[in-house]
């Protein structure tokens, strides 16, 4: 007689990956510390440990508009922040920066921590420094976050008329910065960029995507999300040889179900009007309004809206392993990113193996849990390296050098 194994006893078992929590931005403005209790926020020690979390790639963000002028020096200062907190936790958190770190984090029982840069803008339009932030331990980055670049355009601001975009997607410096990521290897974020963006991307790219924090369009119709098309095409993206690579769902109320989705439309006005009565308050005071004051009162408004069923969650992650492949879907929460709008029973990864238990009862195998808690992404993880040893063997030159026989003969 074979014992059934449990949902509990598959979650324990697999090395569960999550690619995209904003956390870094707590540990720098509020001094937060993960050993701290979670105080209106999603990530922190006990829940991670709860959730049986094996690897938690940290998102360093920095916001594009109040960040002006010292994009590099705020992504550094993240960074800092994320290392502090593994000098800080040494019997609980590991800094790893390959795959068979994570395996040895695992065996150790201790979360692998990473990092990936949400926005290339990161980078201030240098190769150098795309290098020195790999060199700093980053493993992806997006290439876009909400805003266009001047080298790769979002799809937060496509139809925008007042800001520049590229003509097919990607410039050949945006080429290059592929290439580059390519050669290093550093995983290929296509979250948030567009789709003109994404179609390109995938032409270029030697090794196979990532999309760390995305959902799917067909459920929840936003330009952030992937239309059925792109699953497809990430799933077969990496070129000849490739076994592909992987969306990673976001957790986001907004992203995940179209009623919350068409409920924060209709707010929408009656939010922007709140927002700008408090930012007319501080003005006739003679104060710039506190970034903290917008959130928090944004985040009243949202906290109106119904939160959708934990289902919701699910049906993002099914639908996508029916449209891509089972290889080819992962778990990327935007954990400390959403305002805390996020599916009923997910308020921190001490939810996850809600997840595990959800998806068997749905029919999924303990084998293919595994792959959607971590597995998949380890897979590509390791390709993406694989590709970097043998472009760094090939000594290629950009794609944007000249080739020999464009020159001149003399």
């Amino acid at each position: 007689m074979t014992t059934k194994i449990t949902p509990e006893q598959v979650h324990r078992s697999a090395i569960v990956i999550d690619t995209h929590a904003d956390t870094p931005q707590r540990l720098a403005d509020e001094n937060y510390d993960l050993a701290d209790p979670l105080n209106g926020g999603n990530w922190n020690l006990e829940s991670a440990q709860k959730g049986n979390v094996g690897a938690e790639f940290f998102s360093i963000w920095v916001e594009p508009e109040t960040q002006k002028g010292h994009y590099a020096q705020r992504t550094l200062i993240l960074i800092d922040a994320v290392k502090q907190q593994v000098a800080k936790h040494p019997d609980k958190l590991m800094f790893v920066t390959t795959p068979e770190g994570i395996e040895l984090a695992h065996r150790e029982h201790k979360i692998a921590v990473l990092m990936g840069i949400e926005g290339g803008h990161s980078i201030e339009d240098s190769i150098a420094l795309l290098r020195q932030f790999y060199a700093l331990g980053v493993r992806y980055m997006t290439l876009t976050w909400s805003n266009s670049n001047g080298w790769a355009d979002s799809s937060g601001d496509i139809n925008d008329t007042n800001i520049p975009h590229t003509k097919e997607g990607l410039s050949e410096f945006g080429k290059d910065v592929v290439y580059e990521m390519n050669r290093l290897g550093m995983m290929v974020d296509i979250s948030h960029v567009s789709d003109r963006t994404f179609f390109r991307t995938l032409v270029i790219s030697r090794a196979p995507v990532i999309a760390s924090h995305s959902a799917a369009r067909a459920l929840c119709d936003v330009p952030r999300n992937m239309t059925d098309d792109m699953l497809r095409a990430v799933a077969n993206s990496g070129g000849p040889g490739s076994k592909g690579g992987v969306v990673q769902v976001n957790f986001y109320s907004a992203f995940v179900s179209q009623q919350y989705r068409d409920a924060q439309k209709a707010m929408q006005p009656e939010v922007e009007k709140a927002v700008q009565a408090l930012k007319d308050k501080y003005k006739a005071e003679g104060k710039e309004t506190p970034a903290k004051e917008i959130e928090k009162l944004q985040r009243q408004y949202a906290d109106r809206i119904p939160r959708p069923p934990l289902s919701a969650l699910v049906d993002q992650i099914d639908h996508i392993a029916k449209v891509a492949g089972v290889d080819h879907v992962g778990l990327g929460s935007d954990f400390d990113g959403v305002n805390g709008q996020l599916p009923e029973g997910m308020d921190s990864p001490a939810g996850l193996p809600k997840l595990t238990e959800a998806l068997m009862q749905r029919g999924y195998s303990a084998e293919d849990c595994r792959k959607i808690l971590g597995g998949n992404l380890l897979r590509v993880f390791r390709e993406v390296e694989q590709v970097s040893k043998q472009l760094q063997a090939e000594n290629r030159p950009r794609i944007t050098d000249r080739q020999p026989y464009d020159k001149p003969q003399k």
